[in-house]
């Protein structure tokens, strides 16, 4: 595995990115893919007037042997040592903390139920593809694969920070969004925003083959777990525009309405949504109908289930199942410790660093939620 250095220059449209460097001498790499939040990578390596001139911030760090996956240098951190030596840290995050320099603007409004995809893919035409100044050179919207894509909602949203908004969204669907790079011609590409769903691999289902990491297996090297219900809030109370008693108001919950100890109640402010919309360049009210299904969007975004989370450490040299080829972030697996009696049939891996020394090469995933 080589880390490949570009140089990135934006020109209207297009982006021009050439090669500066491929570095296979790095003392570390981290690289760690998230899910639901923006990943980052880290590279620790000697640092020399060569390698303090390749690795610049806002130039992109790639592996050669991951085409999904593109980092942007944000820091270079120098420091000198006597006797350990001269080292580089560098760091960044991938491609998708272009969006964090945005926020949505204007209000982006959906009183008709329109699919999540579409709401996503309107918020990016909006404040990244549109406005000249506002514009991300080079990016374009890609696929959407996935079922939660295609579910229906009313919405109304402004001023988030862009790609945190759109996380918050993946993590309320079960979706993910990554931007990866796209070769045209020569030294030309776009970057291109994917939308997708990770692949249930769990043994709660018979169409694709079983991961499985369990202690019996020894494929399972460390564990830890935990269950934390005091953190849920499964009933909301939300208050929009208005005041005292006038205020707009509804409740939200999922399914039947949870009573006595098993409710959890939360308060949802919505003052700021606002009961009217532009249509065609006119101002008009937004009906009670559908004034409440966007207060019920507002309460759906604070409800928080139960936490169940798990971290640990695999085997990279597994004989069953090998990491990016066979299951991947964002995908359903199964999770076992045999020793302690416990079993998660179903649950997802949201994120994996992938460390790289001179030990070698190890993995370790972020497990969440579960069946």
């Amino acid at each position: 595995m080589q880390i490949e250095v570009y140089k990135m220059t934006a020109d209207g449209d297009n982006l021009t990115i050439s090669l500066e460097a491929i570095c296979d001498s790095f003392s570390s790499l981290l690289w760690d893919i998230e899910y639901y939040q923006c990943g980052s990578f880290e590279v620790y390596i000697a640092a020399n007037p060569q390698n303090i001139a390749i690795f610049q911030t806002g130039r992109i760090v790639g592996r050669d042997d991951d085409s999904e996956h593109f980092g942007i240098i944000e820091s270079v951190k120098i420091e000198t040592d006597a006797e350990n030596g001269d080292y580089l840290t560098v760091t960044g995050r991938f491609l998708m903390c272009l969006l964090e320099r945005r926020i949505i603007y204007p209000t982006l409004s959906f009183t008709s139920k329109k699919s999540y995809g579409e709401m996503v893919q309107t918020a990016i035409k909006n404040n990244c593809l549109m406005s000249d100044s506002r514009r991300i050179p080079g990016l374009s919207l890609g696929t959407v694969s996935g079922d939660c894509w295609k579910r229906l909602a009313t919405l109304q949203v402004s001023y988030d920070n862009l790609m945190e908004w759109i996380y918050k969204i993946c993590e309320k669907i079960g979706g993910t969004a990554n931007i990866r790079l796209v070769k045209n011609s020569g030294e030309k590409y776009k970057m291109v925003l994917d939308l997708s769903e990770g692949t249930d691999r769990s043994i709660m289902q018979d169409e694709n083959p079983h991961i499985i990491f369990s202690d019996a297996y020894s494929n399972l090297l460390s564990f830890s777990y935990a269950e934390d219900f005091s953190i849920q809030r499964n009933f909301a109370y939300i208050l929009g525009k208005g005041e005292g008693e006038e205020r707009k108001r509804t409740v939200y919950f999922d399914g039947d309405e949870p009573s006595f100890l098993m409710r959890y109640e939360v308060y949802a402010d919505a003052k700021d949504m606002a009961d009217e919309q532009q249509e065609n360049g006119e101002t008009k009210p937004i009906s009670e109908e559908e004034y409440l299904e966007l207060l019920k969007e507002r309460g759906k975004e604070k409800i928080i289930l139960p936490l169940t989370a798990s971290e640990s450490q695999i085997a990279v040299q597994s004989m069953q199942f090998q990491y990016s080829t066979d299951y991947f972030v964002g995908d359903y697996v199964t999770v076992e410790h045999q020793r302690f009696g416990l079993t998660q049939p179903k649950i997802q891996l949201i994120g994996m660093i992938e460390s790289f020394d001179r030990n070698g090469r190890n993995l370790t995933p972020t497990f969440k939620g579960g069946v």
